[in-house]
């Protein structure tokens, strides 16, 4: 990397930064270079006989000088652990392993112990490196610039600069750079950074835009709703970074094995080599040759190096993160990816989680006049309103191209409805309370009728109603049957709505147990009662405030982040950020996968070093064949970490 400098001699300068990394890259690799060349020529000429080579101390000295470059870092990290009385580690049983073979005369075996575990150790790295990088690659996609509207000219600022209240453009192409919402009539946006999914998204005015969507087709205005630290994306990285903290039970079990297993291992070197020494003792007739039982100990030493489990399992629990994040799903940390795959019950909300919380116009009946004529009095009356309800009416009615007539004048009546003036007509719309307070008729079926249903009245006469419901999610379906497929059939469905209303979703969803009419408080209760069950583990699933504290109570709380509060996503373990119900079993799926790869590590790496060490205890295994076991696990676990991030769910 060169940068210029405005120079009186124009030449090209690098950067102190530059230099610096470039000579970090350099030691790095020419240090086991330059000790591979001694090795290679040191054997050479052992095996040519050369007659330089005659003389003990020249050959050590050869050898010694080559060990030096990969060696003495080597040595410096072990003799820093045993200041922090960190004694046992893989640095210290490399140090004693090449300074055993240095004292046999094994030279070039020694020099070959570090070489070798220096080049494990930088291939190693750089497949963890890349890993990390793809992972933060899939989120770190803010843009460092963007254009904002002041004093009526347009300004490129940081994006942290960028004030609420404050009007930002963003051209096609380029990512937003902060959460907002819409100001131009309709916008195409490409979400598939924040979701996973390659379908683009259409966006109405008012409507929010996240950070990291990508504009399509022309340049959009978005109003700024919250500051840069705040924005979607930066609350999905920090959740991602977060999540590298909380340790999985396999990883922490890891870290305690390791300062157990470490210990023992070098007691049981020092035992290969005493041992035989004691029965010789004992028995005369027993031919103990020290070098040769050091030279066994020394193998034990190398093969039980527990990098590999050591550097493998967070590695897997991370790259579990990463394929998560890159589905939209956010684990807070590598504990509720392990937790996610013990659950066998889910708990699902109805309103927002499973269903899309706006409702819709399903059916018309007119009295007296045609239904485009009743529906155009509706839409009259209730054209001005926010309510979710005379917002689906607004979209029925532009669904079918009836336009509103002119109000003269208009009074809301608080809990019941609308009345008003169209034209000569004096209209009332709202529920049937209002016409049963002004006592007009109106059919018996609508009292008992279990949807939201809006009624209208003419000039004190009934004129007709709207049925209204809720609707499910496009994969709400699929979701319940993806649950099944993963073998989970406790599922369940909890709601403030009328049990009428949930018995008609949970049929259609194919929920056996749905349960209405609950508060906060029920929805709570419900839930301890299904964890105090034996042998139950359960995820709650919901997107409102008043879910939030059920997500803590579940053993693992799965909160919608797309619409869902900032309460239910600060109270959630899991955080699906495309509002799709069906990503809980992918959710799943990915915490099974892991699980399965982090259990084969512990499992591949343990096996296939207990069957190297036994053959270095009974004299089959060389040094050589030590560190290649040694290095070769570490470099398998490390693959087979990291190929969950290829794996599709």
């Amino acid at each position: 990397m060169e940068t210029k400098c405005q120079c009186c001699c124009a030449h090209t300068h690098t950067s102190p930064q530059s230099k610096e990394k470039e000579q970090s890259i350099i030691r790095k690799i020419g240090a086991p270079v330059l000790s591979g060349i001694f090795l290679i020529t040191g054997i050479i000429f052992q095996h040519q006989e050369w007659v330089g080579f005659s003389h003990p101390v020249v050959e050590f000295c050869w050898f010694l000088l080559g060990f030096l470059p990969v060696g003495l870092p080597v040595m410096r990290e072990a003799w820093e652990g045993i200041l922090r009385k960190d004694w046992f580690n893989e640095f210290s049983l490399m140090a004693l392993a090449s300074l055993g073979a240095f004292y046999i005369g094994e030279y070039p075996e020694a020099l070959a112990v570090m070489l070798l575990y220096t080049l494990g150790e930088m291939l190693q790295d750089k497949a963890v490196n890349q890993a990390t990088r793809n992972i933060r690659g899939l989120l770190d996609v803010r843009p460092e610039r963007v254009d904002v509207y002041r004093e009526n000219t347009l300004r490129t600022v940081s994006p942290r600069d960028v004030n609420v209240g404050e009007t930002i453009e963003v051209k096609p192409g380029e990512r937003v750079p902060l959460d907002g919402t819409l100001q131009n009539p309709q916008a195409v946006f490409d979400t598939s950074a924040l979701t996973g999914e390659s379908m683009p998204r259409n966006v109405s005015a008012g409507g929010d835009v996240l950070a990291g969507m990508i504009v399509s087709g022309q340049a959009v205005r978005i109003l700024v709703t919250k500051p840069y630290d705040h924005s979607t994306l930066a609350r999905i990285l920090n959740l991602v970074q977060d999540a590298a903290e909380r340790k999985a039970p396999a990883e922490l079990f890891i870290r305690r094995f390791a300062r157990i297993y470490t210990p023992i291992v070098v007691l049981l070197a020092v035992l290969i080599v005493a041992l035989p020494a004691l029965v010789a003792a004992v028995h005369p007739g027993f031919d103990y040759v020290f070098n040769d039982w050091l030279y066994r100990g020394l193998v034990f030493l190398v093969i039980s190096c527990p990098c590999a489990l050591i550097i493998s399992i967070p590695l897997g629990y991370f790259g579990g993160i990463g394929a998560a994040s890159r589905m939209g799903i956010l684990f807070k940390g590598s504990n509720y990816l392990d937790a996610i795959t013990r659950v066998n019950a889910i708990v699902f909300d109805k309103t927002g989680t499973l269903t899309t919380g706006s409702f819709r116009v399903t059916s018309m009946q007119a009295a007296g006049l045609t239904e485009d004529e009743l529906l155009r009095l509706v839409l009259s009356v209730e054209k001005k309103s926010t309510h979710p309800v005379a917002q689906a009416v607004a979209r029925f009615a532009a669904e079918r191209g009836v336009e509103p007539l002119e109000v003269t004048t208009l009074n809301e009546l608080a809990g019941y409805g609308l009345e008003a003036e169209v034209g000569p007509r004096k209209v009332l719309v709202g529920n049937i309370r209002l016409l049963k307070d002004r006592k007009i008729t109106v059919p018996e079926e609508l009292t008992d009728c279990v949807a939201t249903v809006v009624v209208c009245a003419i000039d004190g006469q009934y004129a007709g109603c709207l049925l209204l419901s809720d609707t499910l999610k496009e994969d709400a379906m699929d979701a319940i049957k993806k649950i099944k497929a993963l073998k989970i059939d406790n599922i369940q469905m909890l709601s403030g709505d009328k049990q009428e209303i949930v018995d008609i979703f949970a049929a259609e969803l194919g929920i056996d147990k749905a349960y209405g009419d609950l508060l906060p408080e029920d929805k709570a209760v419900h839930l301890e009662q299904l964890n105090s069950a034996p042998d139950v583990s359960v995820a709650f699933v919901g997107d409102g405030m008043n879910d939030a504290p059920v997500l803590a109570l579940s053993d693992v709380g799965i909160a919608m982040g797309g619409l869902g509060s900032d309460a239910a996503i600060e109270s959630a373990d899991v955080v699906i950020q495309t509002d799709q119900p069906s990503r809980v079993a992918t959710a799943i799926s990915i915490g099974r996968a892991t699980r399965r790869i982090v259990m084969q590590n512990i499992i591949g790496a343990i096996t296939v070093k207990i069957l190297v060490l036994l053959a270095g205890a009974f004299g089959f295994a060389t040094l050589w064949a030590a560190v290649f076991a040694d290095v070769g696990v570490a470099l398998l676990v490390v693959l087979n970490s990291v190929r969950i991030l290829g794996k599709k769910f």
